[in-house]
């Protein structure tokens, strides 16, 4: 939806971002948290572009992860991912998966639904669109290039939502559960 902004209006914006303290892994709850699980993807460098097959401009595929063990004390894994360049107040959610298994170490390219694919949507929190679904990045042309941060969280207990929470729903699920965290950055400009 954002990349009909018009190209003049994305660079009007330009100076407009949630900013990196905003996401979630930022927030007061959850800042003090160690940085100890190595998340990664097969599909892109951390820090580096993620590739348009993964976003609106391709295929819309979630992209590939994988991770280290989290805690032995761990019931549930919490994916988010999360865009704090976004011009709003808060960071665009993407993704938003709860209640993964603690065992479960990867998921393979196109795991989730996403707007032109099929996919696991069951444990899938809403995303800022309000769909259980991978929302592929789609920064507004002109705005410049997007920091994508994927967060991964293991938990002490399962949050056992039924259907499909929001993202304040889950962060506030979540607090006081977090035994361990880890983080992914990826990058997207539309051309």
């Amino acid at each position: 939806m954002l990349e009909k902004i018009p190209r003049g209006l994305g660079h009007a914006l330009r100076g407009v971002r949630a900013g990196f303290e905003t996401i979630a892994s930022e927030t007061p709850a959850l800042s003090g948290i160690e940085d100890v699980i190595a998340l990664e993807s097969p599909a892109f460098e951390d820090g580096g572009s993620i590739p348009p097959r993964h976003t609106a401009d391709g295929e819309g595929l979630s992209p590939p992860l994988s991770w280290s063990a989290p805690p032995p004390t761990s019931k549930a894994l919490v994916l988010l991912v999360e865009d704090p360049d976004a011009p709003s107040p808060e960071p665009l959610v993407h993704l938003l998966a709860w209640d993964l298994p603690p065992t479960l170490r990867t998921l393979p390219e196109g795991q989730f639904a996403s707007p032109d694919h099929g996919g696991l949507d069951e444990v899938l929190g809403r995303n800022a669109y309000l769909r259980a679904a991978w929302l592929p990045p789609d920064p507004p042309r002109g705005h410049g290039p997007h920091l994508y941060v994927f967060q991964i969280f293991a938990l002490a207990e399962r949050l056992n939502f039924d259907g499909h929470p929001g993202w304040s729903r889950v962060l506030a699920g979540m607090e006081g559960r977090v035994l361990a965290k880890g983080l992914l950055l990826g990058t997207y400009e539309r051309p």
